[in-house]
């Protein structure tokens, strides 16, 4: 296996998801270095300097995207798909990473499905589960044999990335599987090859210790013994989509065949990330040496990851964030508050910087609601 470093950082945050009640906590929160390398062979990138232990599920995370009117409908369109795609009503689903559980209670009023989410991060008061729906949580880390029944469906969305023994995940699935053979399964991870291309810094943090093309994830599956049977890029080419079976693979499918373009966009990450780091850094001190107000709207891991990586502080007047559960609290690193919309009125920004381009169109509408016409930039 051949390693080669594509990415170096000293010191981040190693929550950036995490509710901070002080700035000053926020400022004196942990950090750790990061440093990512590709592999040659089969194009996995992957934190090599990864200490789990240094990561916290069960503490105050608040990863939810689901005040989101924008995601909260790509959420209903997936749990349609699946619905489409599967029969599952009165099946047993098993959510891996379940979040707040948003998302298994869109699926079991989809599809009648019988649903188990598992995450340390839950918080039972923050779902209303309605009558007639089947669906329960385990607050804990997910372990196969705490599993109270073999699954007919898998889901795991947005936790893949976390897993820095990737090899040793699939291996427990497989167990919690057990001789249930055809079981399909439903991935949803972020895609590294948009981050390779456009050197998208703000995409990299310490939580996220594995990062995957469509190639590569999909490898990983067969790998494990299971065959691919869809595969494709969603949310404006952010997050990748992937469909499996417990079963022998067939043939790979087209877009799996990325490995030598990965290996270009690996090759040349180093220079390419350093330009826009180094663009947007400009961006941002010109516009705050000129005395404009400059502030970014996403509090969530993209927030703290632009702030951090370039060092930006009293540069940025404000982060604002939709989620009213991270509204008060203060992001780690840089100890910046984290505003709600309606702030804004009383300071107008000059500039704001959209920490994720999808949401465009909903921040300008929520922005002109409110009269306000500031610069309106995404990375």
């Amino acid at each position: 296996m051949a390693l080669s470093e594509i990415y170096r950082l000293d010191a981040i945050p190693v929550q950036s998801c995490v509710l901070l009640d002080t700035a000053a906590e926020a400022r004196g929160f942990r950090t750790a270095p990061l440093v990512l390398c590709f592999c040659d062979a089969c194009g996995f990138i992957f934190n090599t300097v990864f200490v789990r232990e240094l990561v916290d599920y069960a503490s105050t995370t608040e990863e939810s995207q689901h005040f989101s009117g924008t995601f909260n409908q790509f959420a209903k369109d997936l749990a349609a798909e699946i619905a489409s795609l599967c029969r599952l009503e009165g099946k047993r689903t098993l959510e891996i990473g379940c979040g707040k559980g948003e998302f298994l209670k869109e699926l079991a009023e989809q599809t009648g499905t019988i649903g188990l989410g598992v995450d340390p991060g839950f918080i039972p008061e923050r779902l209303a589960v309605e009558s007639g729906h089947d669906i329960a949580f385990q607050r804990e880390y997910f372990d196969p044999a705490t599993v109270p029944f073999s699954p007919d469906f898998v889901v795991c969305r947005h936790t893949l990335e976390h897993i820095p023994d990737v090899k040793t995940f699939m291996a427990d699935i497989a167990r919690a599987i057990g001789q249930n053979e055809g079981v399909g399964l439903f991935f949803e991870t972020p895609d590294v090859r948009r981050v390779l291309d456009e050197g998208a810094f703000w995409d990299i943090y310490y939580e996220h210790c594995s990062y995957f093309t469509l190639g590569s994830h999909a490898r990983l599956f067969r790998a494990a013994g299971m065959d691919v049977t869809k595969l494709y890029l969603a949310y404006d080419g952010q997050y990748i989509i992937q469909y499996a079976k417990a079963a022998p693979g067939v043939a790979p499918l087209e877009n799996e065949r990325d490995l030598d373009d990965i290996r270009r966009l690996a090759a040349a990450f180093p220079e390419r990330v350093s330009a826009i780091r180094a663009r947007w850094t400009e961006f941002v001190t010109k516009r705050h040496a000129a005395g404009k107000s400059v502030a970014i709207w996403g509090g969530g891991s993209k927030g703290v990851s632009f702030l951090t990586t370039n060092g930006l502080n009293e540069e940025v007047s404000r982060v604002i964030d939709i989620n009213p559960f991270k509204q008060g609290k203060f992001l780690p690193g840089t100890g910046h508050r984290v505003c709600a919309p309606e702030e804004l009125r009383d300071s107008p920004p000059d500039i704001v910087i959209v920490m994720n381009r999808i949401y465009l169109n909903e921040i300008g509408a929520r922005l002109e609601e409110m009269g306000l016409t500031p610069e309106l930039v995404a990375v």
